[in-house]
């Protein structure tokens, strides 16, 4: 444990100022200061970490820290703030309590995750004995953090204001950046959201204490402090003080490397780094948004093109927590269903701020993505999916029932060389890697190839290969992506499915079948044969077809009851399936009033 300054003298004051424990009497508070500590937790140090044993309850009393959770992929998942006045620690000390090994003492449990002062952080421990005679002498207590149990327990990785960042520093690369009139476009976006906010520059911050930034959170619903990226006080302290990094950077210019200097700060070192390239009208961008990612150690790129309108818009419900991310799933052709989703969103006027999905889904997500509206998302995916069959280049197999060429023309026409950092709203895809048995999420690179990948029907289409590795259709391990968008954006997550298959195979194709020269002669190249649904069916009979769909504050669930994962000329059917659908489902969520509308 990191800490400085730890002390069991008269920690009386500080006890009594923790909402928590207000109505506890001074005798109570005075005994449990005998089984408490004061210490401070420098920015970037860790007050605990996962597998380490418990026996204490903790409480902030400045400054903030993250909270972590390992991930099967060896990443670390960010699960949220906790601010001044909450308690950290309080599952792992009550799942402590208990005695296990029948000595007659309670045993210590170790913490499942991480936490990490995001700032300078004042501490006050409490054994779990302490904690004990305080909530003898005031049991509303315990009901009070079972209560906060529960609701963290409930929440998981839903929607929560509580835990989203606050204070947001936007750190220009270049003195030529015009901080202020982002930031202020920025605040006046965020008022018409309802979002009470406050933009601190260096004359105003610098050399403040902790406290100062405490009061500003409780004051304000964000906070947005402004520097340029140099060897200066107000840089370093404004990097250390934010829950969240935005590099502001210019889109016709490049990242130096190092782009940060040595000193870090702890969001910088726990990538809670986004980068925000500013574009000024026609200029030639002087590198792929790809490389300022890496260079910043970025989990995700924005574009803004100009002051005010859309981009600006997409920002300020970013920081607010109020995006609109939309998922969709794997399907084949019943994945036209989301072309219908869109439509009725855009009807609504609900916005779209991330979109993302697997197998089918994704492609439809990438048209989004691109910018397209709706006739020019139509006329696509009839010419590339509806007019002609886009798995009709059957071939003998050797790895794929098609040779796939078909598929990488049709893509490669309407989506170009077109990079995922590039496009409208940020994107991803996934795909199932089964060389280590793991699904992949696609976040760069080519999206035609993304989009390759993640459609890649096991027997079917030829595999991608991608620096060693064999990818496939996403469907496979992760056929509804709704974790991701949540881990992708803290807003609103707006999820279809069109994975439930309403009937089986039909048997009689099965029956005496012919030969490939015999299938061929009778029904020609046009048609697929049996074994195509025979694979299709047997790659997505193992999606759970619940999966993923407790991640989504509106689920949208389009009758497709006639339609087959091949029926690639179903198109009108399933857009005005997933239109009704929609319609029906965000009207009943009230979306667009929790999402655009001053609170």
């Amino acid at each position: 444990m990191g800490m400085f300054g730890g002390t069991s003298l008269d920690v009386v004051p500080a006890l009594a100022s923790i909402k928590f424990l207000e109505d506890v009497p001074k005798r109570a508070l005075r005994a449990a200061g005998k089984e408490a500590r004061w210490f401070s937790v420098p920015a970037g140090w860790p007050l605990f970490r996962a597998g380490e044993m418990s026996e204490s309850i903790f409480f902030v009393l400045s400054g903030s820290f993250g909270a972590f959770k390992a991930m099967r992929d060896g990443r670390s998942e960010f699960m949220g703030h906790i601010r001044a006045g909450e308690p950290v620690g309080e599952m792992a000390m009550f799942q402590g309590g208990v005695d296990i090994n029948g000595d007659g003492a309670p045993d210590n449990v170790p913490h499942t995750s991480s936490v990490y002062a995001l700032r300078d952080s004042e501490v006050l421990e409490i054994s779990r004995k302490g904690f004990q005679r305080l909530s003898e002498a005031e049991p509303e207590i315990l009901t009070a953090i079972i209560r906060l149990i529960l609701s963290r327990l409930r929440e998981g990785n839903q929607r929560n204001r509580r835990t989203a960042p606050k204070v947001f520093a936007l750190v220009a690369t270049s003195p030529s950046i015009d901080l202020d009139l982002r930031a202020e476009a920025l605040q006046k976006s965020l008022k018409q959201l309802g979002v009470k906010s406050r933009v601190v520059h260096e004359i105003e911050g610098d050399e403040k204490p902790s406290t100062f930034f405490d009061s500003l959170e409780a004051e304000n619903d964000v906070v947005i402090l402004i520097s340029t990226m140099g060897d200066n006080a107000w840089y370093r302290l404004s990097m250390r003080q934010a829950d969240r990094i935005w590099v502001v950077a210019r889109s016709d210019s490049k990242p130096s490397y190092p782009l940060f200097p040595e000193e870090n700060s702890p969001a910088q070192s726990l990538k809670l780094v986004d980068v925000l390239l500013l574009h000024q009208g026609a200029e030639r961008q002087a590198c792929r948004p790809a490389d300022w990612l890496r260079a910043a150690g970025a989990a995700r790129v924005f574009h803004w093109h100009q002051i005010d309108g859309v981009h600006c818009d997409r920002l300020a419900r970013t920081i607010a927590g109020r995006s609109v991310g939309v998922v969709f799933s794997g399907g084949g052709a019943r994945a036209y269903a989301h072309i219908g989703v869109v439509k009725a969103m855009r009807e609504l006027g609900i916005p779209i701020d991330f979109a993302g999905g697997a197998s089918m889904g994704a492609v439809v997500a990438g048209c989004v993505a691109m910018g397209w509206d709706d006739a020019e998302i139509d006329r696509r995916i009839r010419k590339a999916f509806v007019d002609s069959n886009p798995l009709g280049d059957w071939n003998i197999p050797v790895v794929g029932m098609v040779k796939g060429r078909r598929v990488d023309n049709r893509l490669k026409e309407h989506f170009g060389d077109a990079e995922v950092g590039d496009l409208e709203i940020p994107f991803f895809a996934v795909s199932t890697n089964l060389t280590d048995g793991a699904y992949r999420i696609h976040r760069e690179g080519r999206l035609r190839r993304a989009l390759r990948a993640t459609i890649s029907l096991p027997g079917i289409l030829p595999p991608v290969i991608d620096d060693g590795e064999v990818l496939v259709d996403g469907g496979l391990l992760n056929n509804f992506p709704t974790d991701v968008m949540r881990e992708l954006q803290r807003g609103f997550v707006v999820g279809c499915d069109v994975s439930r298959i309403p009937q089986g195979l039909d048997a009689s194709e099965f029956v005496n079948a012919p030969s490939f020269l015999g299938w061929i002669a009778k029904h020609g190249f046009s048609s697929a044969p049996p074994i195509a649904g025979l694979l299709m069916r047997s790659a997505t009979i193992n999606v759970n077809p619940t999966s993923g769909r407790e991640l989504v504050d509106t689920l949208i669930l389009p009758e497709l009851k006639d339609i087959e994962l091949r029926d690639w000329k179903a198109y009108d059917q399933a857009v005005e399936a997933g239109y009704q659908s929609a319609m029906k489902a965000l009207k009943e969520s009230n979306l667009k009033e929790n999402c655009c509308v001053v609170a």
